[in-house]
């Protein structure tokens, strides 16, 4: 029965993972369809063209958390059995994280900048994110290593 539902999961795992690149594959190609559709009207370009970055950096996020799927569950399927195994995790899904929010703020302050100052608050407040998770990781990788050295 086991073996029944951990093939159900791998097999759910490999749906999710490859609808996520399908859909994050289909956001690239319809930004960059869309950027050069509108090539033509020069005044809306820089926003355009930065609203459409941001698409596909989120794209490429989604497309990081795929293959993380398709090698933690798909073809690893193995389950979190050690400290060492759950910070490696850990770490990858944190970085994901972490890169796509610093470069969606670095997109927002470009936008800020064309459009209106005062909209500096919400990317700031992204990159100031972005920071705290890099200091927590540190702190958990700190914590988790001495946990790896404890049981070993």
């Amino acid at each position: 029965m086991r073996k029944v539902f951990g093939a159900i999961f791998t097999l759910g795992h490999l749906f999710a993972a490859l609808s996520l690149v399908a859909l994050s594959l289909l956001i690239m190609g319809w930004s960059i369809y869309d950027v050069f559709s509108n090539v033509r009207n020069a005044a809306e370009f820089i926003p355009l063209m930065l609203h459409y970055v941001s698409a596909i950096i989120i794209a490429a996020a989604i497309i990081d958390v795929a293959q993380y799927m398709m090698e933690e569950e798909v073809f690893l399927n193995k389950e979190l059995r050690d400290p060492k195994e759950a910070r490696k995790t850990i770490t990858k899904i944190i970085v994901i994280i972490t890169i796509a929010v610093s470069i969606e703020g670095l997109v927002f302050i470009f936008k800020a900048g064309i459009q209106d100052l005062t909209l500096l608050l919400y990317p700031a407040l992204l990159i100031l994110a972005a920071a705290v998770l890099i200091v927590a990781l540190g702190i958990y990788q700190k914590l988790s290593l001495s946990v790896e050295k404890e049981n070993n």
